[in-house]
Parts: C-alpha cells; sequence; structure tokens
C-alpha cells in the first residue's frame, strides 16, 4: 500500500514537471515570435529575407466537371551566391557500397543540374551564380517539375535550394484547346485563359524569414506578410468528349479531302447553350507550337468567311415571315438569273432548263437562281434588315468570346447590283460559324434567337458561383415562318440524293448543305468552302449542328460535309439519349 503510494506521488511530479517545462517553452516561443518578433527581426538586419508566396491559378473544367486548364506545382532551382565557394565543396557519395568524399567544382556543378532538369544554359546559371555574391538569392532554372526538382535535390549541393511555383498544365491535351486558349510564361495569351482572367488569376503573397550565417532558411522563423489568394474555375458549357468526337471526325475527313481547316458546331436549341466548338487543326495548349499562328486560335469565333447555300434559309424565312410567299409558293425556275441593270448571269450549281419549283424545290435543290427570283419579292433595305436580326454583319453570337467578329453584310448604299442578290445565298458577305450555327438555332427554335452561351459562371475558392445572366431570346421571325422552314429543309434527308447518306433511322433530320465560292483577288477562284447545317428531330428540336470544311481538294462540294455531319449527330444521340421522333413527316412538295 505504502509502496503504491510512492508511485502515485512519484508519477504526480513527473507529469507536473512536464507540464512545467512544455509551459515554460511555450511562453518563450509567443515571446519570440509575437512579443518580441519585431525586436528580433531587427536585430536580424541582413538576415532577414522575404519570398514570394503562389497563389494557384484557377482551373477551366467542361460542363461534367472535366478539367481542361488547371495549375500544378512547379519549382524554381535556385541558389544563395553568399554561399557558394567558387573552389568548388566537397560531397560524400558512395561507390561499390564503400563511402567517399570528392571534390565537385561550381561549373561542374551547374552542369549536373542542367543534365538533372532536361538542359539548361551553364553559363547562364553561371553569370546569375555570381552577379552578386553577397546576394541571399538567385534564380537558376525556372518552373521545373516534380521529376526533375527531386533529381535536383539529389545532387546535394550546399548551395542550391528551390521554391514553388505553380504553372499551367492542360491535362485533355488539345480537346478544347482553341475554346482554352494559350498561357505564356506569365500571362495569358488568348481564349478563356485571357477573356476569364479576372476569375482564374490568382494574387501572389509574401513570407518573410530568417537567414542563419550559413545560408539555410530558420526554421519557425517565417512570418506571412501576405496571404495567397487563389484563382477560381471557370465552368464552360462544352462536353469534353463531344468536343473530342467533334474534332476527331473533322481531322479524319479534313486529312481525306486536303482540306485548308475547318469547324464543328453543336448547340442547346432552347438554351443557346454551345455543347461542342471544334476547330481543326487544333492546338494544344501545353505546346505553344503544336499548331501555326492562324491556327492557334479559335477561328470557329474569329474569322469570317463567304458561307454560301447555308444562307439561304435565312432568306427564304424572312420572306415567309414578311407573307410573301408560302412553302408551295409555285416558281418557274429559268436556266440562269440575269442581275438587272447588268450583264451579269447568274446559274445554279447543275444545269437544267425550265423547272417548275415550289419554295421547298428551291430550297431542298439549292437553286442560286430561284433564291434570286424570290428575292426581287422583298425591298433590298428589308432583306439587309432580316439578315442583321439573324445576327449577320450586327451582332456577336453572344458566346462572349475574345476577338469574335461580327461578320460583313452590306448596307442599301454599299451594296451594286450583283452583291444584293448574291448575299442572300451566302456570297458577297461574310459570317463566322458560330454565327451560322446562332441562324440554325433561331430557326429551330421557333424564330427565336437566343445569344450562344460558351460560360457558365465562374466559381471562386470560397464556393461563391457567379453565374452568366440567362441570355434572353429575340424574335427575329415568326414560328410559322420558322417551322415551315424546317419542315422544307427536311427534304434534304428525305428527297434529296444525300438522303441515304445523312439520314439516322428513327430521326427527322433538317439539313441544309453549302458549297461557296472563295473570293481570290477581285475574282472568284476554284477554291471552295463546304458545309452542312441542321437540326433535330425535327418534330421537337433539341440541337443544331454545323460543319464546314475550308478548301477541299478532292470534293469540292457539299457531299466532302455529309459524312461527318453525320457522324456527329449520331454521336449527340449517344451522348444526350436523344428521344427518336414519333411524328411522321408533312408532305413536302418540290415541285408544282
Amino acid at each position: 500500500m505504502i509502496e503504491a503510494r510512492r508511485s502515485r506521488r512519484r508519477l504526480a511530479v513527473a507529469v507536473l514537471a512536464v507540464f512545467a517545462i512544455v509551459a515554460v517553452f511555450s511562453i518563450r516561443l509567443v515571446d519570440i515570435q509575437l512579443v518580441r518578433a519585431d525586436t528580433y527581426r531587427e536585430a536580424a538586419g541582413s538576415n532577414y529575407y522575404s519570398a514570394t508566396l503562389w497563389g494557384t491559378r484557377g482551373s477551366i473544367v467542361d460542363a461534367n466537371g472535366t478539367v481542361l486548364a488547371t495549375s500544378v506545382d512547379r519549382f524554381n532551382i535556385t541558389a544563395a551566391p553568399i554561399n557558394v565557394d567558387l573552389e568548388g565543396f566537397y560531397r560524400r557519395i558512395e561507390v561499390d557500397g564503400e563511402k567517399r568524399t570528392e571534390h565537385v567544382g561550381v561549373m561542374e556543378a551547374l552542369g549536373e543540374i542542367s543534365d538533372a532538369v532536361g538542359g539548361a544554359d551553364v553559363q547562364a546559371m553561371f553569370d546569375a551564380l555570381t552577379a552578386d555574391p553577397d546576394a541571399p538569392w538567385a534564380l537558376l532554372v525556372k518552373a521545373v517539375d516534380l521529376e526533375a526538382f527531386k533529381k535536383v535535390k539529389k545532387l546535394g549541393i550546399p548551395w542550391v535550394y528551390s521554391e514553388p511555383q505553380p504553372a499551367r498544365s492542360y491535362p485533355n491535351g488539345a480537346i478544347a484547346g482553341n475554346l482554352v486558349g494559350l498561357m505564356g510564361r506569365d500571362r495569358p495569351l488568348s481564349g478563356t485563359e485571357l477573356q476569364w482572367d479576372e476569375c482564374l488569376a490568382s494574387e501572389n503573397g509574401q513570407v518573410s524569414y530568417t537567414m542563419s550565417e550559413d545560408g539555410v532558411r530558420m526554421p519557425g522563423s517565417e512570418v506571412v506578410e501576405q496571404p495567397a489568394t487563389n484563382g477560381g474555375t471557370v465552368h464552360l458549357t462544352i462536353d469534353s468528349d463531344l468536343q473530342w468526337f467533334a474534332q476527331q471526325a473533322l481531322a479524319e475527313q479534313g486529312a481525306a479531302i486536303g482540306a485548308e481547316w475547318a469547324t464543328a458546331f453543336v448547340v442547346e436549341v432552347k438554351t443557346g447553350k454551345i455543347r461542342a466548338a471544334a476547330d481543326w487543326p487544333a492546338v494544344d495548349p501545353n505546346d505553344l507550337n503544336s499548331a501555326s499562328a492562324e491556327d492557334a486560335g479559335a477561328r470557329s469565333f474569329v474569322a469570317p468567311f463567304e458561307p454560301g447555300s447555308v444562307i439561304k434559309a435565312a432568306t427564304v424565312a424572312s420572306l415567309l415571315d414578311a407573307g410573301l410567299i408560302s412553302r408551295t409558293t409555285p416558281f418557274t425556275v429559268k436556266s440562269s438569273y440575269t442581275v438587272p441593270g447588268t450583264g451579269t448571269r447568274i446559274t445554279d450549281s447543275f444545269w437544267h432548263g425550265d423547272v417548275n419549283y415550289t419554295t421547298a424545290g428551291i430550297l431542298v435543290n439549292s437553286s442560286n437562281i430561284g433564291i434570286a427570283q424570290m428575292s426581287e419579292l422583298m425591298p433590298l433595305e428589308r432583306r439587309i434588315e432580316y439578315l442583321k436580326a439573324f445576327g449577320f454583319g450586327s451582332q456577336y453570337s453572344g458566346a462572349d468570346f475574345l476577338g469574335e467578329s461580327k461578320g460583313f453584310v452590306r448596307s442599301v448604299s454599299e451594296s451594286d447590283p450583283v452583291t444584293a442578290v448574291a448575299q442572300q445565298f451566302g456570297q458577297g458577305m461574310t459570317a463566322t460559324s458560330a454565327q451560322v450555327a446562332s441562324l440554325y438555332q433561331t430557326l429551330a427554335n421557333g424564330g427565336v434567337r437566343i445569344p450562344l452561351t460558351l460560360v457558365e459562371g465562374c466559381e471562386l475558392p470560397d464556393g461563391t458561383y457567379t453565374g452568366v445572366p440567362d441570355p434572353q431570346g429575340t424574335r427575329v421571325v415568326s414560328e410559322q415562318a420558322a417551322d415551315d422552314v424546317v419542315t422544307m429543309l427536311e427534304g434534304m434527308t428525305t428527297q434529296h440524293p444525300y438522303a441515304s447518306q445523312l439520314a439516322v433511322p428513327g430521326y427527322r433530320i433538317a439539313a441544309k448543305s453549302g458549297t461557296a465560292e472563295v473570293a481570290s483577288g477581285n475574282a472568284y477562284g476554284t477554291d471552295r468552302i463546304v458545309s452542312m447545317a441542321g437540326m433535330f428531330p425535327v418534330d421537337d428540336p433539341q440541337y443544331a449542328v454545323v460543319v464546314t470544311f475550308a478548301k477541299p481538294v478532292t470534293m469540292k462540294t457539299s457531299a466532302a460535309a455529309v459524312p461527318t455531319f453525320n457522324a456527329i449527330i449520331k454521336q449527340v444521340i449517344k451522348t444526350y439519349r436523344v428521344t427518336p421522333s414519333t411524328v411522321p413527316a408533312p408532305d413536302n412538295p418540290l415541285t408544282w
């Protein structure tokens, strides 16, 4: 019993002693780091230094949260020149299980660093090391990856240190690279990276610390002067899997027909959200040299071109809206059309004599002559107003993409007699692929144009989400006019030579072909821009799809765009599980 009491007393004394020691050290720590921090900082004098606390730039993700752009850890390899002995240093090495000491010269050490990081300018590192021999810090190599950092650390060079620095990485490479944009070494250069930099950008902080006489940062001496702030996350509307498929489909067909470039759009009709906006050739933001300068951006938004016959849908919708024609209005389409007041003749892509086409027949068979004849029914000023109401030459697509173009439509005073007619079938005016996609979204949406959306919003590190306001729709043509055009365009997949290639069993699809001549100097040459545009299912349009190839070599008609258009529609059906059509197509007479 007595022995047990003694044991408890000894344990109590021991516990009190431990608490006393901890209390003393705690008080001392508080005294050093808080109460007398300024005093010690002043005493440290020239041994007190500052360093950057790196903030992390935010990510760019797709509609499903798949990361398209993010920041990863990189490391700056630095040195303390004040600790460098130009005669070299000694280090311990192990050879065949035996430990030895070897002498390493400064240039030899820098050569080892160069090898470890995959190549760095040894002379430049030496110059940085010797520029100010009394400096506590010098940058040798900037932003190496973790593997290189480990190799440098393993070298055991006493005066070499490192500091973390975030760098940009694109895990999915070229997928949506045209939309994500490019980052330079220190700043965003293009695309979403630049347009949404306010959301993505981080803010670096600053930390101060004390360095010992031998150049080692003193543990516990760090004082955060300014905390770093991380960037937010930008949420895109695209589906990266669908984007990948569209890019692959463009690349495959583009290479097969020898095209110069190509674009593809998938737009959600009811919302205007862009689910895919593909460009070929594609750019990989991980490699600034992966594409030429002209292919490095998003041509689909920034590079207008003469779109050709895909614009005929807008012309017919305008005339329907104005009450000047109907789906079955009869026209006798001549073998050519002479522009009034000029000797210029407009022809079709195929020769024919007089043909009795309905409005639907003119649209489905893509008759330039028929479009020219029906355009006479509406004054030029009104025709131009309709084109601009669809967005051509007057409005951006709504996606707010950096550097986006409005295209070009001539005013009444600028229009010569030939252009006044030709622009009704997509020549003598220009549009971007995004604007063409917007046209077909408008027609599919009952004549209401909803600005396209590429970015859903910005999510800050604290979870705060700032969404892009829902775009407000604008009526361009009546619902009846839009529905009539969609009904007529269904003839491409049921009554046209392309029908068997365009059709997808179970789904009603409306489409319009386009083969535009490409201007060369003051005249049109032999190059063509070919397109297929449309929407589906016709009985309840959900998606608008547009595919364009520029300057193909082996196939210079819109037939070149048909396989890609069809493949993308099938992929959209799989991706979004689009319900098959349930209502049969109405009669669509093409002739009278």
